[in-house]
């Protein structure tokens, strides 16, 4: 699908990877790619990639028919009002990866004319496995194929009711720092009993990967597949049974109960949920943003 000229406001290490993610897709070229940040400086290697970069905004819009807005949740507002004169409803379509943006939110701010999605990628971005989840509402849906096309393009994407999009983020944003911890574990098992921390680490995050892709085969459901390597008496079932022994199941379902908890008490703390959408609550990238900030 031709998604069109692309301006990604705020590249920073999210929207610089999307970016580089449309490119090695073949889904836009370099130069098709308009993408600002506030310093210069912090644009140069995107600028030897190829890629269209400045500090303008007004300007990125104007060449753009999709406008990502990748920026910190306190600088959307303001950013999305100034761009207000400059939307067309026939040219553009706004993606949004900033959090706790609503949609009714975004229409505020743009203009009740202008196509608007909201998302939610996680970082596999990176690697062109992200499981991404995107909302619209019944006068956005024509800018649905644009925005699935985006981020298909960067791994899965599912469309969501958005009173599911803020429970979304313990699963699929938080869940993503579950499994690696879960890698971790297991290449610290498999340097426990005779490899190299290295050669663990390869092993452990080859043996998780093709799990997954086993769990996404159509059809498939993790139990089916742990039955096949499972055998009475034998090595895994051993190892199975002392994994919930030690809570394993229960440990990570509570984790995802409890970045849910944590994410909503963070939407109220900046302000509070919208009307309707469920307990579990905010992006995953509000976290990562508070705890960038309180590191500065």
């Amino acid at each position: 699908m031709d998604v069109g000229t692309v301006a990604v406001l705020g590249a920073g290490t999210l929207g610089a990877a999307l970016a580089r993610g449309w490119v090695r897709a073949g889904l836009v070229r370099p130069g098709a790619l308009h993408l600002t940040r506030r310093h210069t400086e912090d644009l140069a290697p995107l600028a030897v990639e190829g890629f269209s970069t400045g500090t303008d905004n007004v300007e990125a819009v104007r060449r753009a028919d999709v406008v990502v807005v990748a920026v910190r949740p306190a600088q959307a507002p303001p950013l999305l009002a100034s761009l207000r004169p400059t939307l067309d409803p026939t040219r553009h379509i706004v993606v949004s990866i900033a959090a706790g943006l609503t949609l009714d939110h975004l229409r505020d701010l743009v203009g009740p004319t202008i196509p608007v999605v909201r998302a939610m990628p996680n970082t596999a971005i990176e690697t062109g496995d992200s499981m991404t989840c995107i909302s619209v509402d019944e006068s956005s849906r024509r800018a649905l194929p644009v925005a699935e096309a985006l981020f298909d393009a960067v791994g899965r994407t599912r469309v969501i009711d958005e009173e599911l999009m803020l429970a979304a983020t313990a699963l699929c944003g938080c869940g993503i720092a579950f499994f690696l911890r879960t890698i971790r574990g297991a290449a610290q098992g498999g340097t426990q009993i005779g490899f190299s921390p290295d050669d663990a680490l390869e092993m452990a995050a080859q043996t998780a990967l093709g799990a997954a892709r086993l769990a996404l085969q159509e059809g498939a459901h993790p139990e089916r597949e742990i039955d096949r390597v499972t055998t009475p008496e034998g090595c895994t079932i051993a190892g199975l049974n002392e994994l919930e022994h030690q809570g394993f199941t229960s440990a990570l379902i509570r984790a995802m109960l409890t970045s849910s908890r944590r994410a909503r008490e963070m939407s109220d703390e900046a302000g509070g949920a919208p009307t309707g959408v469920s307990p579990g609550a905010v992006d995953f990238y509000a976290a990562k943003l508070a705890r960038d900030e309180r590191a500065v």
